[in-house]
């Protein structure tokens, strides 16, 4: 199996080879699994538990002072499944390919997405507060007045652009998955681009995408579906993350980063910003 993993797309990280070194794990993980759904599940689960990241234990806090989580995944064949805002649920992707497996929809949101979550074993109301989220928290003064004062608030504050993914292949399948906790400050129930089929994450016969960055930007442009397309216009990995990235800096004065991986298991990689860490492992 062949995987290819990023841990969001910004600013330079604190510890940053720790944090490479849990991507490594993540993406030997992945290569370990029995096929390409059950590898981007399992690269991304350990993500999630990594605190350093923002998705599950890591993830970033809204306006109201509640951490929600989203998560999307699909496959080359077209079966796709997303979850979004759920408080208290660490392994978001575990729900969207509950999402995809076991339902007829594509979306589930908010509190039905949670007690889902629970119908399928996947741990819910669990504490996701970090001592680097409670200082951070600790740090504002955001009203608790109601949505309109929020908003004025969010205005000033509203910063941030991390995400996990992965995408893998066996070689003849491909699959994609990618995980936030969403952007810092957000208005309390933002969705960004994650659980978005074609913005945040997208996967088609020639491969797969994970995109991470400012999720509004990402989803104007359906920036997932960009690089796969590029791929079925028969472009390498590496060539359609670097053609995606390149629209994307035409269109927009933000930050975004994108990893492809085709069905052959060739990936590539492509970011605007300072930094964007990634790892890969093939079993």
């Amino acid at each position: 199996m062949d995987v290819i993993v990023h841990g969001g797309a910004g600013t330079q990280p604190e510890q940053p080879s720790e944090r490479l070194s849990v991507l490594e794990t993540a993406a030997s993980r992945g290569s370990e699994a029995a096929s390409p759904v059950d590898a981007v599940v399992a690269a991304v689960r350990w993500l999630e538990s990594a605190p350093a990241f923002n998705a599950g234990v890591g993830s970033v806090v809204q306006s109201d002072g509640t951490i929600r989580t989203d998560a999307g995944i699909m496959t080359g064949h077209g079966s796709a499944g997303a979850a979004c805002s759920m408080p208290g649920v660490e392994h978001a992707v575990e729900v969207a390919r509950a999402v995809m497996t076991s339902t007829p929809h594509v979306l589930i949101s908010g509190e039905h997405a949670v007690d889902l979550a629970a119908s399928f074993g996947v741990n819910t109301r669990v504490d996701l507060w970090t001592e680097r989220t409670r200082r951070r928290w600790n740090e504002v003064d955001p009203p608790m007045t109601g949505t309109a004062d929020q908003l004025a608030w969010v205005q000033d504050h509203f910063t941030g652009h991390d995400t996990v993914g992965a995408v893998a292949s066996d070689g003849e399948r491909a699959a994609t998955a990618t995980s936030t906790g969403g952007r810092w400050f957000a208005l309390a129930g933002r969705v960004g681009d994650v659980p978005q089929i074609g913005a945040g994450f997208y996967a088609s016969e020639a491969g797969g995408a994970s995109a991470t960055g400012a999720g509004e930007d990402i989803a104007r442009e359906t920036l997932a579906r960009r690089a796969v397309r590029h791929l079925e216009e028969g472009a390498g990995p590496q060539t359609a993350a670097d053609r995606t990235i390149a629209e994307f800096e035409n269109s927009h004065d933000s930050v975004a980063g994108v990893i492809v991986m085709d069905t052959d298991g060739d990936a590539g990689r492509a970011h605007c910003g300072e930094s964007m860490q990634t790892a890969r492992d093939s079993f």
